[in-house]
């Protein structure tokens, strides 16, 4: 296992570190420092746990559109 950069919405919210044999999230923004310091399985439980948060916290949800690539939000 490596460290991996977690991502919301195109923007860095957090890293996952190995620590015991599990991945521990490392929060780089507030928004998402309910998270810190807890343990996931993988990466993409990571990602799952931060987008329940982003959309608990605000209502909304990134939307990619297929002609561009960059995520916006929409409202939930």
């Amino acid at each position: 296992m490596n460290k991996q950069v977690i991502e919301f919405g195109g923007e860095a919210v957090g890293v996952v570190v190995p620590d015991a044999g599990r991945l521990k999230f490392v929060a780089v923004k507030y928004h998402v420092w309910d998270l810190d310091s807890r343990h996931f399985r993988s990466a993409d439980e990571a990602r799952a746990a931060v987008r329940q948060l982003m959309v608990s916290q605000t209502g909304r949800r990134p939307v990619v559109h297929s002609a561009d690539t960059s995520a916006v939000y929409a409202a939930a």
